[in-house]
């Protein structure tokens, strides 16, 4: 069982931790804190360790050294707890962490299970001893948890991170600009590397990140490199209010990131000086001029940066920034008024564009097998025959209430779990609050009652979520409406879109190809489709659809509601 000694944390720290058991010679965790910040470390000789910690300022405002120790420790266990305490104490809140996040990357090692298991044990002393504020399970649903640039890495994204780390570092030796194009589908930890990247290049040029890396030979590579760049003038720009307000939030709370590093296109526009860099999350969300709601100022910044009516959100960014990397997928583009996948394209072409690619399925539990199975289901090309999805509750209702009040129920259970609904109901709530939008075989129901961060709202388990509102978070369980604009043609075998019942108006302006809008169409639902973690629950409203996905898709009467 690990134990939990506390001493002092001051000059005289080394002699104390020569006298314990597990001081020096032994794997072991530790934790250094004051009132308000704490630094988390591992290391073989704890002795050597807090000497090293006592010769930087950052750590010498702390005043206390918890050391965590255990028979069972190894070298690959206490990688794995340090990453693990990193992870959920920045979430937690109770200390903003002077944690670099170099952050090793994801790996196995030999009954990785069976020690992981003890982790929750070193929480709860954690919590008793007052360290920590909160359960494992109340910070697993907090944005700061989901949205942590202290994510571990998997081998997808330390690569890319490599990569990047290197073409900064190769810039700033030849004065050349670069672009980079990270494409991923959804669940593919997008929105997190790139959280993770503004944490890591924020701290460019800094000793104590090589500090921090205490043996992983890869990052201390990265953290060398990172030693060799100057501090840069970063923005990260996300393109959706909601999600926006999101990650503001977050770096609100994390030591090192601020607020106003999270941008709008818009705000991209006013800088007087050139971002060094701007990493753009959800660039296929990025708009041209076709649409919109407001052409006023859209108009007035194309104007301001000597662009005709031609010009996007893309070319904003690219005219205000020395280098770019664009985080992408061309299956998440829900509007006519995003910019076109064929720009994009072309960047990937051009000789100064580096192109990464991540594969790995964060998201659902589902999988990649999931991710393939929902596509094929709403393609031109279905499964042949039904399949099952492992460690995933993929389920259809035949009641559209059924579904809403197991949501509910499962709400109860884990917390973050949400209706959501294609934009097939007008929004009549918008204007007349707390009249009902959304009318289902004598169901009523109300569209979300707020924009930003609804999913984390008082009222959100009573409403049903649209796009906007969703895109680009995670839930535990998602209920998703197919709606009555998107249905099955039993006759050509085949699904096809209704355009009277498909009322986001901005939505199906300017678009005369009917291809097109079930285009977007389908890839609205993908994108609903996979927000859920643990499942997805699914009604369609057209009976052909339901009794089309029946073939497919288990029924959620055969299990217990």
């Amino acid at each position: 069982m690990a134990v939990i000694e506390s001493v002092e944390f001051n000059n005289r720290t080394p002699d104390k931790l020569n006298e314990l058991k597990y001081g020096k010679n032994w794997p072991v965790v530790y934790i250094l804190n004051n009132d308000k910040e704490a630094y988390i470390g591992e290391t073989i000789n704890a002795v050597i360790r807090s000497s090293q910690h006592l010769k930087t300022k950052e750590r010498k405002k702390l005043k206390h050294l918890n050391l965590i120790s255990d028979d069972d420790f190894n070298r690959s266990v206490i990688l794995d707890l340090e990453a693990f305490l990193i992870n959920y104490m920045s979430a937690d809140g109770k200390y903003k962490l002077q944690n670099s996040n170099m952050g090793v990357h994801l790996h196995d090692y030999y009954e990785r299970d069976k020690y992981e298991k003890t982790f929750d044990g070193i929480w709860r002393q954690l919590r008793e001893r007052q360290l920590i504020a909160n359960s494992i399970h109340y910070i697993e649903n907090t944005d700061t948890f989901k949205y942590s640039p202290y994510k571990a890495l998997n081998l997808d994204q330390y690569r890319v991170v490599d990569a990047i780390i290197q073409d900064l570092v190769d810039i700033k030796n030849t004065n050349k600009m670069f672009t980079t194009i990270i494409d991923g589908g959804a669940g593919t930890g997008k929105t997190v590397l790139a959280i993770y990247l503004m944490k890591l290049l924020s701290e460019a040029g800094d000793d104590i990140v090589v500090m921090d890396t205490e043996i992983d030979p890869g990052l201390h590579y990265i953290a060398h490199n990172l030693s060799k760049l100057e501090s840069m003038k970063i923005g990260l720009v996300v393109p959706m209010q909601s999600l926006r307000y999101t990650i503001k939030k977050v770096f609100g709370s994390i030591k090192g990131l601020k607020r106003n590093m999270v941008l709008s296109p818009y705000d991209v526009v006013k800088t007087e000086e050139p971002y060094d860099l701007l990493i753009v999350d959800e660039a296929h969300r990025l708009q041209q001029r076709k649409a919109l709601s407001n052409y006023t100022t859209f108009d007035k910044n194309n104007e301001k940066l000597g662009f005709d009516q031609n010009g996007t959100q893309l070319d904003w960014i690219l005219k205000c920034s020395k280098n770019q990397i664009f985080f992408y997928d061309s299956m998440q583009s829900v509007k006519p008024s995003d910019v076109k996948r064929q720009r994009f394209y072309q960047m990937k072409e051009q000789e100064n564009t580096n192109v990464y690619c991540l594969m790995s399925q964060f998201r659902c539990r589902g999988g990649n097998s999931y991710i393939k199975y929902i596509k094929e289901l709403l393609s031109d090309h279905p499964p042949r025959t039904a399949k099952t999805i492992e460690n995933y509750e993929f389920r259809l209702f035949e009641d559209v209430n059924d579904m809403v009040n197991a949501i509910r129920s499962k709400d109860e259970e884990h917390g973050l779990c949400r209706v959501v609904a294609g934009y097939s109901w007008k929004w009549l709530s918008k204007k007349t609050k707390d009249r009902n939008d959304i009318f289902i075989d004598g169901y009523a129901y109300m569209w979300n009652s707020v924009n930003k961060d609804w999913v984390n709202s008082e009222n959100a388990i009573n409403e049903i979520g649209c796009i906007h509102t969703v895109q680009g978070y995670d839930l535990n369980y998602a209920g998703v409406i197919l709606g009555n604009e998107i249905k099955y043609d039993p006759q050509t075998k085949s699904i096809s879109i209704d355009k009277k019942n498909y009322f986001d108006l901005q939505g199906k302006t300017s678009l005369e190809d009917e291809g097109a809008l079930k285009s977007y169409i389908i890839n609205i639902y993908l994108t609903l489709l996979t927000r859920g973690i643990k499942g997805t629950y699914v009604y369609a409203c057209d009976e052909n659809l339901r009794n089309y996905l029946k073939k497919f898709i288990p029924l959620y009467q055969h299990y217990n509601l």
